[in-house]
């Protein structure tokens, strides 16, 4: 069993460096607007219609360049073929295929939600892969805070210890859900407007993060992300 060791180093620069590479390639604040990214899109996150804190479907980033854009502010991804060379699918959709292939931005739509039920200062973010094979995401994403396009400075802290499994597999089609609590104590802080994700540091460079607009701004302060998890609840009891 592997120890997973936190990158703390980086933890006061990754904000600024995601919102650094989202502003200088020319982002769009508004929702549904293309960015410069070729993983992303902005757009808002909504309120979920239920009371089992699920979140909504609506709110997405994903890859314009491998899909296409749809009316409602989200973009579709075309699932990248699986790999030939006489595998059969079963070799390369399982759990073990995951823990040696990471993800790709190209492949992921990233939304943030605001669980029904959920504390108002929680959000939910959900990586969907949209590959026709199986890839593995660290065990949370990286998460940042902005406001008017801004970096506040501030990230997420995960839980430490971690240990097990080589990466999170997600399956193709699956959905890894994290939750974000912005204020668990209820500090004072600064006033966040948008959301910096990068779905796996391990993995990714800067430029895979995606900067979307919280449909109600909250205060920053000591804030937490919970680890991958494969269901809202489960999210929301990670903490």
């Amino acid at each position: 069993m592997r120890t997973y060791r936190l990158r703390t180093t980086a933890l006061a620069t990754v904000t600024a460096g995601l919102a650094l590479a989202l502003t200088a390639c020319g982002g769009s604040d508004s929702a549904g607007g293309p960015t410069g990214n070729p993983a992303a899109t902005n757009s808002a996150d909504k309120p979920a219609s239920t009371a089992t804190a699920t979140p909504s479907g609506e709110g997405a980033s994903a890859a314009p360049s491998a899909g296409q854009a749809t009316g409602n502010g989200t973009a579709t991804v075309t699932p990248a073929k699986a790999g030939s060379g006489g595998k059969g699918a079963g070799d390369n959709t399982g759990d073990s295929y995951a823990y040696t292939h990471p993800c790709s931005a190209r492949n992921l739509t990233v939304k943030v939600t605001s669980p029904t039920g959920a504390p108002a200062t929680v959000r939910v973010i959900t990586v969907t892969n949209n590959g026709s094979t199986s890839c593995g995401l660290d065990y949370f994403p990286t998460v940042g805070f902005s406001a008017k396009g801004s970096a506040l400075g501030l990230q997420a802290t995960a839980p430490g210890g971690l240990g097990g499994a080589p990466a999170y597999p997600v399956r193709p089609g699956a959905t890894a859900y994290a939750a974000v609590n912005l204020n668990p104590s209820g500090g004072n802080g600064p006033v966040a407007d948008e959301i910096n994700i990068l779905a796996d540091k391990e993995h990714m460079p800067n430029a895979d993060g995606v900067s979307l607009k919280l449909a109600k701004p909250g205060t920053v302060a000591n804030p937490k992300v919970g680890l991958y998890r494969t269901t809202t609840r489960d999210a929301l009891n990670a903490f």
